[in-house]
């Protein structure tokens, strides 16, 4: 009952309040990010949804576009720059997600949208964790977030749908706010993601 009638108005109310309260640090942080970058603050990046659906995930810049002098980026640690590790320590870069919730691509609370390449390496499975909206923080992000697995994370994303409730939505909100505020388990820098999923035979 939950699932098909109360979680998107418990979306809609979390996510407008949000953008209201934090507009002007939205407004700040894309100024501060227009004289840095001097170009778009904004990123875009396709991501699969609910179903598999693919959406155009919205966040703030973290990297720069500089380039080699052939034209091909350079690596990811090399663009990095100090505004976008502080952002990703406050987690601040994923704050536009917010209108990806609000326009029904995304969810507050579940599993955490990763790359489109993806799709074809999960198992049956995995490829459940796709049965609901993905969200902007979610089970596997308060139970250790890049410090796991991803077998085990793709197993709490699991364990997440087949439980999914408001008091479960409730509580991953709050102990998210938690560890924001204490920067607990934050994603601080290149250093600290994940290596990319390469199937599950590795």
């Amino acid at each position: 009952m939950y699932l098909l009638l109360f979680k998107r108005l418990f979306d809609l109310i979390f996510s407008v309040v949000g953008i209201i309260i934090c507009l002007p640090l939205f407004f700040v942080i894309s100024f501060i990010l227009f004289c840095t970058y001097h170009t778009s603050p904004i990123y875009l990046q396709e991501r699969p949804g609910k179903n598999a659906k693919i959406f155009k995930l919205i966040k703030f810049k973290t990297m720069s576009d500089r380039r080699d002098i052939t034209g091909n980026l350079l690596p990811d640690a090399q663009r990095l720059t100090k505004i976008g590790r502080f952002m990703r320590s406050l987690s601040l870069d994923e704050f536009p997600q917010l209108i990806n919730v609000i326009r029904g691509d995304m969810s507050l609370i579940g599993p955490r949208p990763l790359l489109v390449s993806y799709l074809l390496l999960y198992n049956p499975r995995q490829s459940r964790r796709h049965e609901v909206r993905p969200g902007m923080t979610g089970w596997a992000q308060i139970n250790g977030r890049n410090s796991l697995l991803w077998s085990e994370k793709f197993e709490l994303d699991v364990w997440y749908v087949d439980n999914l409730s408001f008091f479960l939505d409730i509580k991953i909100l709050f102990i998210t706010l938690g560890k924001v505020l204490t920067r607990e388990s934050i994603n601080s820098g290149i250093e600290n993601t994940m290596h990319p999923f390469r199937g599950n035979l590795e």
